[in-house]
């Protein structure tokens, strides 16, 4: 007896959640990316031995399409490129920080629940430049609402930090002979 009980019990739990789940109210809301344009979208950088280039910058957005219902904030896009043009010394990248201006030389503020947008070169051999090498390291950091609803963003700011340090290399030579061990 205890058996068909255990049974019905498993019987009505499965009839349980396969009516819950299969009920559902309304349709799901289609959910669309709106693209911003930033102009230039590549750009020429120096920052003392590091040049390089930003490129394919662009702006996106989700937003629930017909009401324009913001679902994802805004996210700054891109490539950053960076070359150690110095002859002699080598460069380990520490962080970026990238600032929004507006038109009056501010800082626009970001919404308090979104992260400060910085570059971070954590992966392995991207940190560390030797003298002429270069690294590629994607850009995908939040961008300030205030930005795109009120038009009033002049400028994109990245602040590089690295170390410098001298760069060598020295050649060793050093007196050997072989012979037959015994």
């Amino acid at each position: 007896m205890s058996k068909w009980i255990g049974v019905t019990i498993l019987a009505a739990a499965v009839g349980v959640m396969t009516l819950g789940c299969s009920q559902q109210s309304g349709t799901a809301a289609v959910i669309e990316d709106k693209t911003y344009t930033v102009t230039p979208a590549s750009v020429t950088v120096k920052a003392g031995i590091i040049t390089g280039e930003v490129i394919e910058l662009k702006v996106t957005e989700r937003v629930e399409k017909g009401s324009d219902r913001v679902v994802s904030p805004a996210k700054l896009t891109g490539t950053l490129r960076l070359k150690n043009t110095s002859a002699n010394q080598t460069v380990r990248l520490v962080a970026g920080k990238i600032l929004y201006i507006d038109t009056q030389g501010q800082p626009i503020k970001l919404e308090t629940a979104r992260t400060e947008p910085t570059v971070k070169f954590a992966t392995y051999g991207s940190e560390r430049l030797d003298p002429g090498q270069d690294t590629t390291q994607s850009l995908d950091v939040d961008f300030p609402a205030e930005a795109l609803k009120a038009k009033k963003l002049k400028e994109i700011r990245l602040e590089l930090a690295y170390i410098p340090s001298p760069f060598r290399e020295e050649t060793v030579n050093f007196t050997v002979s072989v012979g037959e061990s015994k």
